[in-house]
């Protein structure tokens, strides 16, 4: 009898808990009482007392939990609903059948509606998972991903997981680019429907802007310009669907419809960006979460390393002793913010002065470094659009070295940079995780800089006019008579120049390093050792490469298809260097935070490829010359072209959608929302803590119970 008012009490929300917990120990029963003595009931009896009016009586009849119930009962709490099958629930094979066996026999006493209700939601959750399962094995790479992870862990499986991302990413980007941009305008050029060109109505000052010679194109053509024509994408490619300079298709009629190419390119850009915006959102929601969760106190961390941070996917015996050196790196490298943390704590005024003087000196350095970059870059940039040559009779070696100096020194930059970054962050005496996500910071400006800074020198050449000719123009006509077809090709070389670096390091270096370790029997070779596979340092290679991809998408359409290409050559190329030629860093890097940042990278760059394209498009005048935009002074000028061909009444809508009456409500409602997520996520934050709280709880009452129990077979 005192079981069931114990059990009655736990599970009532209101009242009756009260009652037993409130009972006297001297009047109370022996299971009243043993309850009593629960750690958990004594710590929430004694913050009950602290603060009586903040608490409910029910709230500590919960935090009994169920599990310490039913140890003491002996009674579990499972009793699944219809809701889900049997084989999400966790109980033994003899509990299954013989629910099994009482929901059969229940389904003959249910109506015919309900039995069909049953057996048609049982065959729809079927079906569901055998959709999701066959779908499971049409995944790209899945076989390789899956042997990646067996071999090396979840860590690295993460790398070639966001890889194929990219990949369908860019496939999906292309399919939108293709089907809106280049296939109308390639269609209507064959004469399958109804088309008008672009004519642009000139003024008599201004008929010098329209011409526009592809250069290279014209006398005795050597066959070693196709092959520089093929890296830089001028010469034969310049006029080709590849690039901004060949849509010159105003309008596609099909039918009645008519299809307005300019606005379609436009839209169309808008699209991409706003696609891969909200799939990576929606990719790193989940990495959010986890992070929201994952955010632990050290001890905690300490026994989750321990107890929980073995990989269960290795089934290497190489990467199974990997594993455990980086369990040993983490353990050590919380020791050591530990030791870090204390001597913070223990510093005296002069160490601190000390310590901030040698900081700003050294982020000093670091200026100066990014600043030399920067330069190399803008002179650079400046020097091969000085010195292209047209002319079919220059040297093939000086043309390309001329034509792809920008992207050797970028190229550069990225490398020098990040070894000097490494050097000085030592010297700056932070902890060992801060100092790893400073350097990455750093690293991830250098290489999206470095791009923003060969845009603004291409762009400062392009708006500057050395004669009053160019001004009716606004742009520097004679030496950028297409303009956006020249920064495309730029973005074009990136890409082009990216792929042969990593094809290069992987073939030209890594290989000839495993042979001269494996191969070489003096301890000079073997002292560098393989390369380690960094996953840091490959993942900010590729969110570089995306972010030329989606900068230059508006002015090479088909670049989304080059980067489908390459990254899914990429993959096999460091597929290939990871099992023959790379061994896995030493540094941990968890899937779970691991994903996470590879999408806050990715998101980093997305949002800084919407600057200069923001820029290009309602600042800088469009060429008058080439692309779906010469009859309008900006890119963005077609939207207003457009809805000042609407109906009045729906012009007026859009006015007051654009005026200050509407935004500054929706501004304010938007920041409603934003504030509400922003408590939602803060009260999901204090569940967690009271999760976790109540857990500890859960253990020190196991502890009691299991103390207990050795005590009463002893007296036994």
């Amino acid at each position: 009898m005192d079981e069931l008012r114990v059990a009655h009490a736990l599970d009532s929300p209101g009242g009756g808990s009260n009652d037993v917990f409130l009972l006297d120990s001297h009047n109370a029963s022996p299971t009243v009482a043993f309850l009593q003595e629960l750690p958990s009931y004594q710590s929430m009896l004694r913050s009950r007392t602290s603060d009586r009016a903040s608490r409910d009586y029910h709230s500590l009849a919960r935090s009994v939990s169920g599990e310490t119930r039913n140890l003491l009962e002996g009674v579990g709490s499972r009793s699944p609903g219809s809701a889900q099958p049997l084989r999400e629930y966790a109980l033994t094979i003899a509990e299954k059948r013989q629910l099994r066996e009482i929901q059969q026999a229940n389904i003959k006493y249910l109506s015919g509606w309900n039995q069909w209700k049953q057996t048609s939601s049982k065959s729809m959750r079927k079906l569901v998972q055998d959709t999701k399962e066959l779908s499971s094995y049409l995944q790209l790479w899945r076989h390789d991903i899956h042997s990646i992870e067996g071999k090396f862990g979840t860590g690295i499986q993460s790398y070639f997981s966001f890889l194929r991302f990219l990949v369908i990413l860019n496939f999906v980007n292309f399919l939108l680019v293709f089907s809106f941009i280049t296939l109308p305008t390639a269609i209507s050029r064959h004469g399958v429907v109804n088309s008008s060109y672009i004519k642009v109505p000139l003024k008599s000052s201004d008929p010098v802007c329209t011409i526009y010679v592809v250069s290279g194109t014209r006398g005795l053509i050597y066959f070693y310009s196709y092959i520089i024509d093929l890296l830089s994408g001028t010469g034969f490619l310049e006029m080709t669907s590849l690039f901004y300079g060949d849509y010159t298709v105003d309008t596609v009629c099909f039918g009645l419809l008519k299809y307005q190419v300019p606005l379609a390119y436009l839209l169309t850009t808008l699209a991409y960006l706003s696609l891969s915006f909200l799939w990576i959102v929606k990719r790193s929601v989940e990495g959010f979460k986890r992070s929201l969760v994952g955010n632990e106190d050290q001890f905690q961390s300490y026994c989750n390393k321990i107890f929980a941070g073995w990989d269960f996917c290795i089934t290497d015996v190489n990467a199974a002793r990997l594993k455990h050196s980086s369990l040993h790196y983490e353990l050590k490298t919380d020791l050591e913010e530990e030791r870090q943390r204390q001597k913070i704590a223990e510093r005296t005024t002069k160490e601190k002065i000390r310590i901030y003087c040698l900081r700003i000196f050294l982020n000093c350095v670091v200026l100066a470094v990014l600043s030399a970059c920067f330069y190399s870059i803008y002179r650079a940039t400046v020097y091969s659009q000085e010195n292209i040559s047209t002319d079919n009779k220059t040297r093939f070696e000086d043309n390309l070295l001329v034509q792809y100096l920008p992207s050797m020194v970028i190229t550069l930059a990225n490398f020098i940079a990040p070894l000097i970054f490494s050097f000085l962050i030592k010297l700056e005496d932070y902890s060992p995780a801060f100092e790893i996500r400073l350097t990455l910071m750093r690293c991830v400006f250098v290489r999206l800089a470095n791009i923003g800074v060969l845009l603004f020198s291409l762009w400062t050449r392009i708006t500057s006019c050395a004669n009053e000719k160019c001004e009716p123009c606004g742009y520097n006509y004679q030496l950028y008579p297409c303009w956006e077809s020249r920064i495309g090709q730029e973005m074009y070389k990136l890409m082009i120049f990216d792929f042969i670096i990593i094809f290069a390091i992987t073939v030209f270096i890594d290989f000839p390093r495993k042979l001269m370790v494996t191969h070489c029997s003096y301890k000079a070779c073997r002292w560098c050792g393989l390369q380690e596979f960094a996953i840091p340092d490959n993942v900010l290679e590729i969110v570089y490469g995306q972010t030329i991809c989606w900068i230059g998408t508006f002015y090479c359409p088909l670049l989304p298809a080059i980067a489908t290409i390459k990254y899914f050559i990429v993959f096999y190329i460091k597929k290939i260097s990871l099992m023959h030629t790379c061994k896995p860093s030493t540094r941990p890097f968890r899937a779970s935070s691991s994903n996470f940042f590879f999408l806050v990278v990715l998101l980093i760059g997305l949002i800084l490829a919407f600057i200069p394209l923001g820029l290009s498009m309602t600042h800088i005048p469009s060429s008058k010359a080439c692309g779906p935009f010469m009859n309008f002074n900006h890119s963005w000028d077609v939207i207003q072209h457009t809805i000042h061909q609407f109906p009045v009444s729906l012009r007026q809508v859009l006015d007051g959608v654009a005026s200050e009456a509407f935004a500054v409500p929706f501004f304010m409602v938007v920041c409603l929302i934003m504030f509400y997520f922003i408590a939602l996520a803060g009260a999901h934050k204090r569940v967690v803590n009271q999760l976790r709280e109540q857990l500890v709880m859960e253990s020190r009452d196991k502890l009691f119970l299991i103390r207990k129990l050795t005590e009463a077979q002893r007296c036994s």
